[in-house]
């Protein structure tokens, strides 16, 4: 079973009036916003987008107690404004060995450390039925993440639908499993990156005065990673961008695919700049 209805159904979206999708990269470098921009500057006026941004603030801010917003608001306002996430495919197995496959974004996947590697997965929990993925993470201690690329995105869609907890995403997706080296669960062949973890640290995650917990945070430590060669860099250790495709989630049914890209040079700051810190 699915992590959740996260992603939208392809079928339902009407596509009359938008253009046909370009099988073409969209990335590519370009200058940064302001080349001229100088340490201490702020947001500038130099151009026409930081000027508009500037004038723009002085229309206000809308501000949310979150402590007095709706769940459902909470979602819709941190899903819009948190962007944007990366998406992936969840692969473990159960106690039993019922493999599973979930897509995960808002409950994203996310580095949290190099040393040692490790990632994290969040889990929306739902009185109706735990989560598979969190059941088997917790009962087997293993996972794969492996990342969403534009080619294959329809497939990973189709393991998001709500199903009977013995249904086998891997036939519904039509997604390749790949032997991994290090656990049990299979990687996804299709997916150019996949991470085999191990479970580093869990946590539930309570509700104020609540004792139901509404969200289990779980913490996994990269043990391999599987990259495709033809997505390498000509260094053979770095990901190309280009290369890669990958997919992430906006707000609300909203996907997208990498775009334009700059460089910033990262200066060591003046002191005459900078001044003393408190």
């Amino acid at each position: 079973m699915s992590s959740g209805n996260w992603m939208f159904d392809l079928r339902l979206l009407s596509t009359k009036s938008l253009p046909p999708f370009s099988p073409s990269s969209a990335y590519k470098p370009t200058q940064a916003p302001n080349p001229a921009w100088q340490l201490g500057e702020g947001l500038s006026t130099r151009t026409p987008l930081e000027k508009k941004w500037r004038d723009e603030g002085d229309l206000g801010w809308k501000t949310w107690d979150m402590g007095l917003t709706s769940n459902s608001d909470a979602y819709k306002l941190l899903g819009s404004a948190i962007t944007p996430r990366p998406i992936a495919l969840v692969s473990s197995v159960s106690a039993s060995g019922i493999p599973n496959l979930a897509p995960f974004r808002y409950e994203l996947h996310s580095k949290v450390a190099y040393n040692p590697p490790l990632i994290s997965l969040s889990f929306t929990l739902s009185p109706r039925r735990p989560k598979d993925t969190r059941e088997n993470i917790l009962a087997t201690k293993e996972f794969v993440v492996n990342l969403i690329s534009e080619p294959f995105v329809a497939a990973a869609n189709s393991t998001s639908v709500e199903s009977p907890q013995d249904t086998d995403e891997w036939k519904v997706s039509g997604l390749t499993g790949e032997t991994s080296v290090h656990v049990k669960p299979r990687r996804v062949r299709e997916s150019a990156v996949s991470l085999e973890c191990e479970l580093y640290n869990f946590q539930d995650i309570y509700p104020d005065g609540s004792e139901t917990p509404s969200t289990s945070l779980v913490l996994g430590r990269v043990r391999y990673v599987h990259v495709r060669n033809s997505v390498l860099q000509d260094d053979g250790l770095q990901v190309d961008a280009a290369k890669l495709r990958i997919v992430s989630r906006l707000g609300g049914a909203t996907y997208a695919r990498l775009g334009e890209s700059f460089d910033l040079k990262s200066d060591k700051p003046r002191e005459n700049i900078v001044g003393d810190r408190m």
